[in-house]
């Protein structure tokens, strides 16, 4: 079990609920917030199926909203799950240096990839999370296929 700080929990329910909304919206249910200094200065949701946007995932489109800045350093991103090699990738571009993920069940992702280049993560293994996307993938399997092109090892 990990420690959480209060602070990681409320902010981790913040991004479920972005994925929440994607899902009533008919979208995948993934959702990402962006915090500076206690303060959300960003949150997106999952938009591939809304927008037809391959890129719009919800790690991409939480960075999307909180435009352009000149630094990231002292910002968390919280997500539902573990972002994919693209999402971590932006993520190492941009330097955000911690990233608080809801579960990496149904998606293992980059986590070691993250960590290797200097990326905090810390993975809470949140149920409501999990439990979120494994009944959407359960629903809708081409979708969720589609969304991480087959792979299920990164």
């Amino acid at each position: 079990m990990v420690n959480l700080s209060v602070s990681d929990a409320d902010f981790l329910r913040l991004a479920l609920a972005q994925a929440d909304k994607s899902y009533r919206e008919g979208g995948i249910p993934i959702g990402a917030v962006m915090v500076e200094d206690g303060c959300i200065i960003a949150a997106g949701h999952n938009r591939r199926v809304q927008d037809g946007d391959p890129i719009a995932h919800g790690e991409m489109d939480c960075i999307r909203r909180a435009g352009r800045r000149p630094r990231y350093n002292g910002v968390t991103l919280y997500t539902t799950l573990s972002p994919c090699m693209m999402c971590a990738g932006a993520i190492l571009q941009f330097g955000i240096p911690r990233v608080v993920i809801g579960e990496n069940t149904n998606f293992p992702g980059s986590i070691d990839f993250l960590r290797k280049y200097g990326v905090t993560v810390t993975l809470l293994n949140d149920p409501d999370c999990t439990d979120l996307l494994r009944s959407f993938i359960r629903a809708h399997p081409e979708v969720w296929d589609e969304d991480i092109a087959g792979r299920s090892d990164v």
